[in-house]
């Protein structure tokens, strides 16, 4: 066999391949062994019907077509390890000529990673949040842990904000009631936002055993997103107590004595937060830096296949749970449909030139990923999906999904490696030295949120 590749564009290859028709005998021997297993000539067994009968009765073309069919892939992923090049996708494949007994030529166009020049990085230079934690902070937090602990008793008087209700709920579409629609004591604290837009106004003010109508559009159910007349019935009216801020909330809320220990305890908690986020934030504009050193061009069906792939997981998964369509996402939203498909696409872009800057990194660097890292990584993968890490790794293990978590951590590595070599610094002017342990979570988090939910996909080496 005999291979010639040309670039056509820096993102795209046409591979020219000659084979010789003697490199064709084990797919024409394996051709004639399938066709034999599939049909039947009288006066011969089945499967022991003669190559020139096959021939005579089913025409050598029919032969010829299944054993280049055969062939194809092998001789594709040869010239591709021939011409040591990084293909992404599946190749567009045309026979140019096929001479029975003679020979096989074809050509294969694929798109490819393109080369690389990554140059000294050690400059970057970014400025990220100070890390303070003010009074204001601190008084928030202690009063969600307030809210976390209060106490409801019911009141004989009309519904204010802030009070928890019991409610029964009827919901009418184009007069009838809907199966799904009706629901009995139901608690809900007004002003949360936690249920149909318009109960709060039609519930304050209402007391026990009060009833009101209002029109509101469905979040769900077997009518989402159309409007309902909606009758609720106030049944109870429960107001919220919080527990005085003193000693006692303090044990009752946390393992302290006191609660200058819990106030000091919480400060602690959101300066710990805000390092983290101060952290990945450093990631992000580190990683932004980076990919404005570095001309990364992107091929065009690559782009097209993950704009379309993130797409579909966004109406089919994300909004789909949420019992929302694209249309009502871009209402809520206030977009066009114009700004979601460039907005889809600029993220696009970013992700697959993330991956491809990353992936150059890695190779350059020759990092490697031991199983304690991978371990790590599945563990904290897991718990951000909600399965226990059993359950995730078999997902992964009987997903293939081994090699993009490979991907993801070494990946992380390599911007571990830029964030380290370059200056971050506050919004104070001071230098921030982070965390080796933040570091190494947060770099990961932030080169795959750069690359996209749908990393990966259309990506891996592609044989016929």
């Amino acid at each position: 066999m005999k291979s010639a590749v040309e670039t056509l564009n820096p993102t795209r290859v046409r591979l020219t391949v000659e084979v010789p028709f003697e490199e064709l005998k084990d797919s024409l021997d394996a051709a004639y062994k399938k066709i034999n297993q599939q049909v039947t000539v009288k006066g011969f067994r089945k499967g022991k019907i003669p190559a020139r009968v096959i021939d005579q009765r089913f025409g050598r073309g029919a032969v010829l077509e299944e054993a280049v069919n055969d062939a194809l892939p092998k001789f594709y992923t040869e010239a591709v390890n021939e011409a040591e090049i990084d293909v992404l996708g599946q190749p567009e494949v045309d026979i140019t000529e096929l001479k029975d007994g003679e020979t096989l030529n074809f050509t294969a166009e694929v798109d490819i990673r393109p080369s690389l020049e990554i140059p000294d990085y050690s400059g970057i230079e970014v400025e990220v949040d100070a890390v303070e934690v003010t009074d204001e902070d601190l008084e928030k937090a202690v009063e969600q842990l307030r809210e976390r602990f209060a106490s409801t008793s019911p009141v004989e008087r009309a519904a204010e904000d802030g009070d928890v209700v019991t409610v029964d709920l009827q919901a009418k579409v184009d007069g009838e009631i809907l199966e799904d629609g009706v629901a009995e004591g139901v608690s809900y604290t007004i002003g949360s936002g936690e249920l149909l837009e318009g109960i709060d106004d039609a519930v304050k003010g209402l007391e026990a055993g009060g009833e009101a109508t209002f029109t509101s559009e469905l979040k769900g159910g077997s009518a989402a997103g159309k409007e309902a007349e909606v009758t609720v019935k106030v049944t109870q009216v429960a107001a919220r107590e919080l527990p005085e801020l003193d000693d006692e909330f303090a044990q009752l809320a946390s393992e302290f004595d006191t609660l200058e220990e819990l106030k000091a305890d919480s400060r602690k908690r959101l300066e710990n937060t805000k390092q983290y986020d101060q952290a990945t934030q450093a990631q992000e504009r580190v990683l932004e830096k980076l990919l404005e050193l570095v001309e990364v061009p992107v091929p065009e069906k690559l782009l097209e296949d993950e704009v379309n792939t993130r797409k579909h997981n966004l109406e089919h998964h994300q909004l789909g749970q949420m019992g929302l369509d694209l249309a009502k996402y871009l209402e809520i939203q206030g977009k066009t449909a114009e700004e979601f498909e460039a907005e889809t696409r600029e993220a696009a872009v970013k992700g697959i030139k993330t991956q491809f800057v990353l992936d150059d990194l890695v190779k350059r660097e020759k990092l490697n990923v031991n199983q304690e890292e991978l371990t790590e990584h599945l563990m904290r993968r897991a718990a951000s999906s909600g399965m226990s890490p059993d359950q995730f790794a078999q997902a992964v293990v009987e997903g293939g999904q081994v090699p993009l978590l490979v991907g993801e951590v070494a990946r992380g590595k390599a911007l571990a490696l830029v964030v380290e070599s370059a200056t971050v610094k506050d919004t104070n002017g001071e230098v921030i030295d982070l965390d080796d342990e933040e570091e190494e979570t947060s770099t990961e988090e932030a080169a795959a949120e750069a690359q996209g939910d749908s990393e990966g996909e259309g990506e891996e080496k592609a044989e016929a």
